[in-house]
């Protein structure tokens, strides 16, 4: 009976825990083609770096809770930041604390000597977090360590002569971005220093020189400025350089709790400078890079095929207002969709675009053309494309015409929703996920976002996309993004357009898409 019984137990453990792998990335709200981890608490996005055909993600990751604790660093691997492969924890904490945000690079020209030049290494720098310092009340508790690998990302060894930049006595010294600044012939990192970001240079990732500060005069300060990314980027596609800096706030974003802001300069090595009409328009209001209330602590992949040229990005689809208490149970938060940032001219000024990945369009299982039409009062174009996904891209091309006010209604059959409106008479963009499904666990959740509207709003091209619990709104290729999340209880399957007055939908396209997880 015994034996039998050891049998039984044994069975009933390997049932329990293929059930489990089953249930993964099936669970209720479970995005679909957005990156999450299996299970427990994920934040911001780390160490984003390109080698050997690989995209690496390392992410802020508690694996013992679904609550933000001890941070490790988590790892995915993709070909096309699409398409996600879960890897072991990266990093683990260690006698000077746990590891919070940073970045990775490939050491090309092996500076560091963790590799060699045949054998480059991979090398991350990150924060260390020591609690223990914290909570005896000292200030200095944050200091910047160093890990390299020589088997691309796979297995990493801390350096021994970690930390090699230690806080100047103040609480926030974190966040390290590190990137090769050629023309110097130098690496540089930027880091978060309480209400500005501080720029160090270094020949070989160990021993680091402070040049110089930036911010504290600019921007949104809301909150303290965190997970700063200083990014190289041509002008529409030209040989025109500028550099752009991502700045994230915890508190203080356009419609509340986490945003990130961007400014737009030069950098010769050693200062950061503004361009000449940023300061005029910062003081009129920040520039942000999103307007809906969940892509945060975004960052850039360092590398990269040779003949892409391109900036991709990828954010924490959540915010600190709420991020702990989203009705998610055995994983929690995701990413955003990967995007490619793009530094375009407008009349206003250069300004900071973003629209999804080219690589996304292999999501698409079936597509529906939508026909050139008026649309006199209301039009369901899920009726109309003969789907009822709860995956989808919707692409549209409108004229407002004489309307002012065009909406979109995206619902399910409980009648919870989520609205997108352009609202011509106020001048602005919003997104209403006042009855979007659980709302009632965090205060404020609920409400209104908005965008200012640019232009006259006549002619507007919407790219959306629509997983189990995101919605992501791309205005006019980019100039405005609403990146929000809504918990339906059941997915939204129906899309509805509506109008005041008359309009024009001169074309468009919904997509089925597919599931990234098997």
């Amino acid at each position: 009976m015994s034996a039998f019984r050891s049998l039984l137990i044994v069975c009933l453990g390997a049932c329990a825990r293929f059930a489990l792998a089953d249930g993964l990335y099936h669970e209720q709200y479970r995005p679909q083609f957005h990156f999450t981890p299996p299970q427990q608490w994920m934040n911001d996005p780390n160490g984003l770096v390109y080698d050997h055909g690989e995209y690496h993600l390392f992410y802020q990751y508690h694996p013992y809770s679904n609550k933000w604790g001890p941070m490790h660093w988590g790892h995915a691997v993709s070909k096309d930041m699409v398409n996600w492969d879960n890897l072991p924890i990266a990093l683990f904490p260690d006698r000077h604390g746990t590891i919070f945000s940073g970045s990775a690079v490939v050491d090309a020209a092996n500076t560091s000597g963790f590799g060699t030049k045949a054998k480059p290494p991979m090398v991350a720098m990150f924060t260390y977090q020591d609690h223990l310092s914290e909570n005896l009340g000292h200030t200095g508790f944050q200091s910047q360590g160093l890990a390299y690998s020589l088997d691309q990302g796979r297995n990493w060894v801390k350096y021994h002569g970690n930390p090699v930049l230690t806080s100047p006595a103040v609480r926030d010294f974190r966040d390290p971005k590190v990137f090769w600044h050629a023309l110097s012939r130098r690496w540089i990192v930027a880091l978060a220093v309480a209400d500005h970001i501080a720029f160090y240079s270094s020949t070989d990732l160990k021993h680091w020189v402070h040049e110089s500060d930036f911010g504290q005069q600019w921007g949104s300060h809301g909150g303290v400025w965190e997970c700063p990314d200083l990014i190289a980027m041509n002008v529409d596609g030209s040989a025109h350089g500028k550099y752009v800096l991502l700045v994230s706030i915890g508190k203080g974003g356009p419609n509340g709790g986490s945003a990130t802001q961007y400014f737009i300069g030069s950098f010769d090595g050693h200062r950061f400078t503004l361009d000449a009409d940023m300061d005029a328009r910062l003081k009129a209001s920040s520039l942000w890079l999103d307007y809906g209330t969940d892509n945060y602590a975004g960052s850039t992949w360092s590398g990269g095929p040779l003949q892409d040229g391109r900036v991709n990005f990828i954010g924490w689809m959540s915010n600190w207002d709420y991020a702990t208490s989203v009705p998610t149970e055995r994983w929690r938060s995701a990413m955003t969709l990967p995007r490619e940032l793009k530094l375009t001219r407008t009349a206003r000024g250069l300004e900071l675009h973003s629209v999804p990945l080219m690589e996304l369009a292999a999501l698409r299982k079936d597509t529906k053309p939508l026909a050139a039409q008026t649309i006199a009062q209301s039009l369901n174009l899920t009726q109309l494309a003969g789907t009822r996904s709860g995956l989808l891209e919707i692409n549209l091309d409108l004229e407002t015409l004489g309307a002012d006010a065009v909406s979109l209604k995206f619902g399910n059959s409980r009648d919870e929703h989520v609205l997108f409106r352009l609202n011509k008479t106020g001048r602005r963009y919003e997104v209403d996920r006042t009855a979007s499904g659980s709302v009632d666990f965090n205060t404020v959740f609920a409400g209104v976002q908005t965008a200012p509207l640019r232009g006259s709003g006549e002619h507007v091209t919407l790219k959306i996309f629509i997983d189990q619990s995101s919605i992501e709104i791309f205005v006019n290729e980019g100039e405005t993004v609403f990146t929000t999340l809504a918990f339906p209880a059941v997915p939204y399957d129906t899309v509805t357009l509506a109008a005041d007055q008359p309009i024009r939908l001169n074309a468009g396209s919904i997509h089925e898409l597919k599931s990234i997880w098997n």
